[in-house]
């Protein structure tokens, strides 16, 4: 299995086909719903972000309180399509990964390929097996989310596969990943 170092440039992306798996390795985001709503109202409404989202990875996911000596507690991914309506706005603000279960949109599709991104499909029911590629957690904003509040994660070798790669080649549509919602 071939690991990737995040963020990951636009040449690499390239070289990542639909179905294949990897390890990431590095920083990426949390952000899930109502970080998702919020971003898009920063946008929106002309503000700063609270972190530069050219080239970066988000991870749908909310992880659990830490327990002590640990970064985080128990981390999976949420279905990707809750953020679908504000996934294309955030990929041309220049975010190139998104880590999630589940099918995307046409729409999110569609600009994984105008922008060179892909999606990664990480593993539903694994969360307390994925809390251990966690190596460091940083809260970044919106602390009063709990744990849905957009943290930094440092990863090490955090299972991944290709679901939608930037041709738009989705894995979920060759029938070879099955999603049940």
């Amino acid at each position: 299995m071939r690991e990737i170092l995040l963020p990951i440039g636009d040449e690499l992306i390239c070289t990542l086909g639909v179905g294949e798996m990897v390890h990431l390795t590095g920083k990426l985001y949390t952000a899930r719903d109502a970080a998702h709503e919020r971003l898009a109202e920063i946008i929106e409404d002309g503000g700063q972000l609270p972190f530069n989202f050219e080239g970066q990875a988000v991870f749908y996911a909310g992880p659990t309180p830490a327990k002590p000596g640990k970064p985080t507690g128990s981390i999976g991914p949420t279905t990707a399509g809750r953020m679908d309506k504000y996934a294309p706005l955030l990929i041309s603000r220049g975010l190139r990964i998104m880590i999630g279960k589940g099918l995307r949109s046409s729409e999110v599709t569609e600009a994984i390929v105008k922008h060179r991104g892909l999606y990664f499909a990480a593993i539903g029911g694994a969360a307390a097996l994925m809390a251990k590629c966690v190596t460091s957690a940083k809260l970044i904003a919106f602390e009063d989310l709990g744990t849905e509040a957009i943290r930094e994660l440092e990863v090490d070798k955090l299972p991944v596969v290709v679901a939608i790669d930037c041709m738009g080649k989705n894995l979920y549509e060759t029938g070879k990943l099955k999603y049940c919602s």
